[in-house]
């Protein structure tokens, strides 16, 4: 029998992929790193955004290259970076980080720029067969606070209306972490600077747009993220916890304090954990991704995340489910305090002031028209405890579905909900860092109130890590009709 190197074993697994289960493939030269993607079913494209290119891909066939926009950095942006000490030819390039839909004709796209981030509009017409994909270089726009500079840092962020809310690194050295509001006819309005009570180190994964009543004035915008813990006890080592956090979309500022800074921001741990004896449970806290699945009540959404472990003893990964009912009553539970630096966090015993910090000035819940208007006590408790003392628990109080001892890490979830005679099933797809999907299904167990995960396949989708090949193609689909594992 032959020996086959590692590569010649991945193409003949790429090569078979291509011909049992209908993969398209997409390979563009000369680049990498398809960290934007957007999936727009009326115009029947998928678009990507990657180093240097913008590209729009037919969902039938993602293999035809028909729409592509080179978008490089200018010339003296790359000379300056590489004159900073970077990699002229892995960092002075401009990675495209942000693709949203902006309005019916054309897309939202910011990028790295090489350490000078940029932003532009590109024309994506209207219906699937018009031919428009066009950006224009002399036309674009300064990208900080909406893309980061180094193509090492993540962000994450949503276009509500026309406005754009970010969680990213505002500074050439990637040390000013902020939650930014920008675009729009509004000033843009950000987190507090260097108060690790705010944030600490953050690592943004996700960003959603929830409504709260039928008043829109009551809307919130969710930032999914982990971060180094303020709450550890010192002597400890750094410690990483996943968060969520909130602002009020309407939020303007304070009058006197907190000026063109957020005074709604509040944020809890999410804690996805496999209970042990004794109370010493097993923590899965690095927050790798998040999926909004909606249902029939658009202010009530199910919220599924990735998790993985921290620790080098116990290596696993996790996916745990949160309803908003969960996660509106840990904003609405105590906040965290710390009398000084000596003392231990624990909940406040204090007078809350009214309106109670986080909530968004309407009609809904008071007679404020401004956070403007919120009384300087308001302001002055909201600067000084934006953390939770109590934690977002997931559904059932444990994982839905978890994996051991397992070559892999799960890396990013997306969620169908199928409709049955006897009710709906969440189908989960579940992205490994070995380019595997697996492909769970929830059922109940005795009642609908407990779920339990049941493990339908498990898919090699991109081709094996470490070769060559791997940094030219990662986008891979399934062509209509072709047919399906069973």
């Amino acid at each position: 029998m032959p020996r086959w190197s590692r590569a010649e074993r991945c193409w003949g697994v790429l090569a078979e992929l291509r011909a049992r289960h209908g993969l398209r493939l997409f390979t563009l030269e000369r680049s990498c790193c398809y960290e934007a993607l957007l999936l727009d079913e009326e115009r029947g494209r998928l678009f990507a955004g990657a180093q240097n290119h913008l590209l729009s891909l037919a969902l039938d066939d993602i293999s035809q290259r028909d729409r592509k926009i080179y978008w490089p950095a200018p010339v003296e942006w790359r000379e300056e970076c590489n004159w900073a000490g970077k990699d002229i030819t892995a960092e002075c390039m401009n990675f495209v980080k942000i693709l949203h839909p902006y309005n019916r004709t054309h897309l939202y796209t910011c990028g790295t720029g090489a350490f000078h981030p940029v932003c532009a509009f590109v024309e994506a017409g209207q219906h699937a067969e018009e031919p428009f994909f066009k950006l224009d270089p002399r036309h674009t726009e300064d990208g900080k606070g909406k893309s980061p500079y180094d193509p090492r840092h993540t962000a994450a962020s949503v276009l509500v209306g026309e406005e754009l809310y970010s969680g990213v690194a505002t500074d050439l050295m990637g040390r000013d972490f902020t939650i930014f509001r920008s675009l729009g006819r509004r000033p843009s309005i950000r987190t507090e600077q260097h108060d690790s009570r705010w944030l600490n180190e953050p690592k943004f994964v996700a960003v959603f747009w929830v409504p709260e009543s039928e008043d829109p004035d009551d809307d919130k915008i969710y930032f999914f993220f982990r971060e180094t813990a303020v709450e550890r006890q010192q002597g400890l080592g750094k410690t990483s916890f996943a968060r969520i956090g909130q602002i009020c979309r309407n939020d303007v500022g304070g009058q006197r304090s907190l000026v063109n800074k957020w005074t709604t921001f509040l944020k809890a741990r999410l804690v996805c954990a496999v209970p042990g004896p004794d109370g010493a449970d097993t923590h899965f806290d690095e927050l790798r991704d998040v999926f909004l699945l909606q249902t029939r009540d658009k202010r009530n959404p199910l919220v599924y995340a990735v998790f993985s472990t921290s620790s080098s003893v116990f290596q696993g990964s996790a996916i745990c489910v949160y309803t908003m009912a969960d996660i509106r009553r840990a904003f609405l539970g105590p906040f965290a305090h710390k009398e000084g630096p000596n003392y231990q966090w624990v909940s406040y015993q204090g007078r809350v002031p009214y309106p109670r910090p986080g909530m968004c000035p309407s009609k809904t819940f008071g007679t404020f028209g401004s956070t403007k208007d919120f009384p300087d006590e308001v302001i002055q408790f909201a600067r000084h405890h934006p953390l939770m003392y109590n934690p977002v628990l997931p559904h059932g109080q444990r994982p839905l579905f978890l994996q051991a001892t397992v070559p892999y890490t799960f890396t990013r979830i997306a969620v169908d909900r199928v409709t049955a005679a006897d009710g709906h099933y969440d189908v989960l797809f579940i992205g490994t860092d070995v380019g595997t999907v697996l492909k769970v299904v929830s059922v109940p167990k005795e009642s609908w109130h407990r779920m339990e995960p049941l493990l339908l396949e498990e898919l090699q989708v991109f081709q094996c890590q470490g070769t060559p090949a791997a940094r030219t193609w990662e986008l891979a689909a399934r062509t209509p009709g072709s047919p399906r594992t069973p």
